[in-house]
């Protein structure tokens, strides 16, 4: 087989391989952060409490509903 052909051939495969593999990895990701959100209700107790606020239970909820509305419109 001629040279340029291989050459041709390892080009081909190496592009095929780096968007395969793009798409793998972000579907890996968007799987992993739909698993473990990167804030919980704890996380954004402590935030407000460093903050000097006073979280209630009901504002916990309204603001972990707003941020999964937000995360989920963005799609």
């Amino acid at each position: 087989m001629a040279t340029w052909i291989w050459i041709l051939i390892v080009i081909i495969v190496g592009i095929a391989g780096a968007v395969g593999g793009f798409y793998a990895a972000r579907k890996y990701m968007e799987n992993y952060l739909k698993d473990n959100p990167p804030i919980n209700e704890d996380q954004l107790r402590a935030m407000m409490l460093q903050m000097g606020q006073k979280p209630s239970q009901r504002k916990l909820h309204q603001m972990m509903n707003a941020m999964k509305q937000q995360s989920s419109s963005k799609k």
